[in-house]
């Protein structure tokens, strides 16, 4: 009966304490630890079954594959990143503070990175589709150093973005805003925390988590916005060419089906992954007070599903599904069984023969 009592003196309670930080909310942290967990080390799983894949039968180069290998490697680097947070979680040490904060500046640089890979990868498919139907007309394709270059910025761009967060943020000590061990758990978490020598806000700190908000949602954004548009031009480059020989047959039809089921598919599963992450962005920057109510926590819980799989459902989304990396897997376990069988037969007919002869 005390027990009881007791939970629901915190329930009741619950409310008062979080407005003076998250560090009450001890119970949804634990929760959001072991989730992240999981669906990062799936994401790891999926993310290197495309590396190994690809990479086994020296695909990485090829224009068709080469963006799904490079979402891939962001993928599986900020999965990586996710399972440190993780393991960080009930670690105790005066250079805590430091190593979360670099850790989230790290994670930010790598997700804005995932994000234009997958931009990245819908266009280089755009483009594919626009050169193979449209070379009837003698259009230009899109050129291999334009596609190295793309590659190129996706990964750059981040990294310049973030520069400042690195610098100032070392400058003005914001690694104080990260001195409880929850502050390794994804992103957005908390208030902003003051240091032990000042008393007022730190106008510096809070003008970079600022920026670092501003930065994330601009990049989602404008991926989103670029995504959808490339999807929708791909599917009528895609209608109209098919349907120009003026016979629309079964095996068409199911070509459309197929199209129009994929180009849904690439903005779907990005808005999943980073829904939850984006809206909570979005209220620590229109309403912080609201980010600390049971709202706040329902997305906080949920990004830890869906942000932390995003090398999973990618995987699945824009690996899997490709025929030619489907064929790839398939010669790798097809070289596995003919490089075992021979060995397999060679230790069996080893020991015969010692058989015989003892």
């Amino acid at each position: 009966m005390s027990t009881s009592e007791n939970l629901l003196e915190v329930s009741t309670n619950s409310s008062e304490r979080n407005t003076s930080g998250a560090k009450d909310w001890s119970e949804v942290y634990e929760a959001v630890r072991w989730i992240q967990l999981v669906m990062a080390l799936l994401s790891v799983l999926g993310s290197a079954s495309v590396i190994v894949c690809v990479k086994s039968q020296r695909l990485n180069r090829t224009p068709e594959l080469q963006p799904l290998f490079l979402l891939s490697v962001s993928d599986l680097l900020l999965a990586v990143c996710w399972l440190i947070g993780a393991a960080l979680f009930s670690q105790h040490c005066s250079s805590l503070n430091t190593l979360c904060y670099h850790l989230h500046t790290v994670e930010q640089i790598l997700y804005m990175a995932s994000f234009f890979y997958t931009l990245n990868y819908v266009l280089n498919h755009y483009t594919g589709i626009r050169d193979k139907f449209y070379s009837c007309i003698n259009q230009v394709p899109l050129q291999v150093s334009s596609r190295v270059i793309t590659a190129l910025l996706s990964g750059l761009f981040p990294v310049l973005l973030m520069t400042p967060v690195f610098i100032q943020g070392n400058i003005s000590q914001c690694q104080a805003n990260f001195s409880k061990p929850y502050r390794c758990l994804l992103m957005h978490t908390g208030v902003l925390y003051l240091t032990s020598q000042h008393q007022q806000p730190i106008t510096s700190c809070a003008r970079l988590r600022t920026y670092r908000l501003a930065v994330f949602l601009a990049s989602f954004f404008l991926t989103l916005l670029s995504i959808t548009v490339l999807a929708v031009k791909a599917r009528c480059i895609y209608r109209r060419v098919v349907t120009s020989n003026g016979y629309l047959g079964h095996q068409q039809r199911a070509s459309f089906r197929a199209m129009d089921w994929r180009m849904l598919l690439y903005p779907l599963v990005f808005v999943l992954c980073w829904g939850p992450a984006v809206s909570l962005a979005l209220l620590w920057l229109v309403k912080p007070s609201a980010g600390q109510g049971a709202t706040g926590v329902a997305l906080y819980v949920s990004q830890a599903f869906t942000s932390a799989s995003q090398g999973f459902l990618n995987c699945l989304v824009f690996g899997w599904t490709r025929g030619r990396l489907r064929q790839a897997g398939r010669r790798v376990l097809s070289r596995d069984r003919d490089t075992q069988t021979p060995l397999l037969r060679t230790q069996k007919k080893t020991s015969y023969q010692t058989l015989r002869t003892g």
